[in-house]
């Protein structure tokens, strides 16, 4: 396959995969690694490089029009961020020590639980006005357009988001994801968000997540231009489309989406595992 072939199939895979990842909340490295390890053969490490990039470019492409739009709640993401950067950080330092094989089992059994969770029939909109008192307190409660006018939303049980941030931060150290898919049921279950705005924020998110650890891919030289180039050039686009549909679909359709994508995450990691790839 000559390099021009190599490039355009990756760009395609690349605008699939930042279109999947804005729509769901979960960067587009769930499908960018798979695609890069099983279809081109490319070494699992030198792909985790290449879908960190993809996350951030997923990222800064979809949460401008997100935050424009007013779905993504700026202040909230910045405050968890702090968790997921520190879980990051940490998860950096223990990928030398920790097995990396036995933790994707347990994560992708985490997956198939959560994307049952997901699935959960919960209304959209929560008639509940009593709040967490430190999120009232740091002002994290927000507005997001529907169909019906903008509608208020309550942010709960702040402390246990947190943790479950500090947890996705650390997977993502280790395994090099953005771990969209623990920020975005975090706001959705435990805080009780919208999903739209869990979705979106956690889009917001995961830019910063990754950036932190794929630094320290860079310094191990793990992140090939060659590669990361075409990956980009195709997230980008595939996320700004992603953040236009997002705005007019239904969130029942974003939860299907988002549990069929956590289930084939899940079982990739688990293929990967027994065949001796993560």
């Amino acid at each position: 396959m000559s390099i021009l072939a190599f490039s355009l199939l990756v760009w395609l895979g690349s605008f699939s995969a930042g279109l999947v990842g804005s729509l769901t909340g979960l960067g587009g490295g769930v499908v960018i690694v798979p695609l890069l390890t099983s279809v081109f053969g490319v070494d699992i490490r030198y792909a985790v490089g290449a879908s960190l990039v993809s996350v951030i470019a997923t990222s800064l492409g979809s949460a401008s029009t997100y935050i424009k739009k007013g779905f993504a709640n700026l202040r909230l993401g910045m405050f968890l961020e702090v968790s997921t950067t520190i879980g990051a950080i940490i998860g950096a330092l223990l990928a030398a020590f920790v097995s990396v094989k036995f933790l994707t089992i347990i994560l992708a059994v985490v997956l198939i639980y959560s994307a049952y969770l997901s699935q959960r029939p919960r209304p959209e909109h929560t008639e509940i006005v009593s709040t967490d008192t430190l999120a009232e307190y740091l002002q994290l409660n927000g507005t997001y357009p529907t169909p019906n006018g903008v509608m208020p939303y309550y942010v709960n049980s702040l402390p246990a988001g947190f943790s479950i941030m500090l947890i996705a931060g650390v997977l993502s150290g280790l395994l090099g994801i953005g771990s969209g898919a623990f920020k975005v049921l975090a706001m959705d279950q435990a805080m009780r968000l919208p999903f739209k705005v869990s979705t979106t924020t956690s889009n917001f998110m995961i830019g910063v997540t990754a950036a932190t650890s794929a630094g320290v891919y860079l310094s191990r030289g793990y992140i090939d231009p060659g590669l990361s180039m075409p990956v980009m050039l195709g997230v980008l686009p595939g996320a700004f489309l992603g953040a236009r549909i997002l705005i007019g679909a239904k969130t029942q359709t974003l939860r299907i989406i988002f549990s069929l994508v956590l289930v084939v995450m899940a079982l990739k990691m688990v293929y990967n595992s027994l065949i001796g790839g993560l």
